[in-house]
């Protein structure tokens, strides 16, 4: 049997392989390695597809998390609500910070955090709160605005996961403060490397953010406030640019290859992918739950299929960040998810022959 990857970014590069080279190309004849044009050009493109007026290249998502909460002040004795259950950078930031993770927990549909217990867990030390729109699916981010701007709370969306995707007609990362994009490799819209963006309506903080990336500085040799060493790589920006006008495409084919899991999984004994009303899910990941997650993963595996567990350990159970938890916290949702969840491959050159052998395998398994 053909081995099925999670991601095979190589069939991607293939279906543009011309395009992608002659991108890369034009950077090694330009030169212009550090801040060149395609970063710009790549920047104006991006904002465009989101309908923002301002987007800011930078290192990576994880430095974009960063990079944001610098520009809002965000530091020691502050306190950030989020999510236990998403990639470690999210709290790793706010953590770095000086700040504090505070944590709530998450719907057991959608697996984001649940806007009616953000409320309680606000103090007169909570300065953000930092939806993640996890798997490619946007937080309930109507109440979450509300309880922000009643409160006055900055939101700091987690995009990481999620380009393309659409909450009631607006771009997931447009809705808050700012928002904080991915370019991993295997990200929906993937670079060749590291690389990430901020994405904003507001001029003065894109300044600042821009500023932060780049040491601080609008001039060379002046440092107004103290920043990091975050530029976007030009090759990256080169070939990001290169794959956006062909992401609404590759998102469509997600949905397709999600819409053929839930027709083929239909009747056994897991959970596939809630989608709630009034969004568009860019399946990111398509992940299920299993309360046999660990034996259907071995199964898959010996049968050449790649699977991945997103996420293994809640973060509030994370050695990493036992100091900022109070041990008598307990996110029961999060922490069942945790045991039962399990990535299935998706991507969008994802043939109809290999959907079927996951399904087939998923179902073998079940049958016993």
């Amino acid at each position: 049997m053909k081995p099925i990857k999670m991601v095979d970014l190589h069939r991607q590069y293939l279906s543009m392989k011309s395009e992608i080279d002659q991108a890369i190309s034009s950077v090694l004849e330009r030169t212009d390695f550090i801040l060149g044009s395609a970063v710009r050009d790549f920047e104006v493109d991006l904002a465009r597809y989101l309908d923002v007026p301002f987007a800011v290249g930078c290192g990576s998502g994880t430095d974009a998390l960063q990079i944001a909460m610098m520009a809002l002040g965000i530091g020691p004795g502050d306190e950030v609500i989020t999510t236990p259950f998403t990639f470690v950078a999210t709290a790793e930031t706010i953590v770095l910070l000086g700040a504090r993770p505070v944590y709530v927990d998450i719907d057991p549909r959608t697996y984001n955090l649940q806007a009616d217990q953000l409320e309680e867990k606000i103090t007169s030390r909570t300065k953000a709160i930092v939806p993640v729109h996890l798997y490619g699916q946007p937080a309930d981010m109507d109440p979450i605005l509300r309880l922000a701007r009643d409160r006055g709370l900055h939101v700091i969306e987690d995009t990481a996961q999620a380009i393309g995707a659409r909450y009631h007609d607006r771009p997931a990362g447009t809705m808050g403060d700012v928002g904080c994009l991915s370019f991993f490799p295997s990200k929906n819209l993937g670079a060749f490397g590291d690389a990430g963006a901020l994405i904003t309506r507001d001029e003065s903080l894109a300044s600042r953010c821009r500023m932060i990336a780049v040491h601080g500085s609008r001039a060379k040799y002046q440092h107004e406030i103290l920043g990091v060493n975050s530029r976007l790589d030009t090759l990256q920006a080169a070939v990001l640019k290169a794959k956006l006008p062909y992401l609404e495409a590759w998102t469509q084919a997600r949905i397709e290859v999600a819409r053929k899991y839930d027709q083929g999984l239909s009747g056994l004994p897991i959970v596939v992918p809630h989608v709630a009303s009034g969004v568009r899910h860019v399946y990111h990941q398509y992940s299920i739950r299993s309360d046999r997650r660990d034996a259907l993963g071995e199964f898959l595996k010996n049968r050449g299929i790649a699977h991945a567990v997103h996420y293994p350990i809640p973060l509030h159970r994370q050695p990493a960040f036992r100091q900022q938890v109070d041990p008598d916290d307990k996110f029961p949702v999060a922490e069942a998810v945790s045991r039962e969840i399990i990535s299935l491959p998706i991507f969008p050159e994802m043939e109809d022959s290999e959907i079927e052998t996951v399904v087939s395998s998923v179902r073998r398994f079940y049958a016993g």
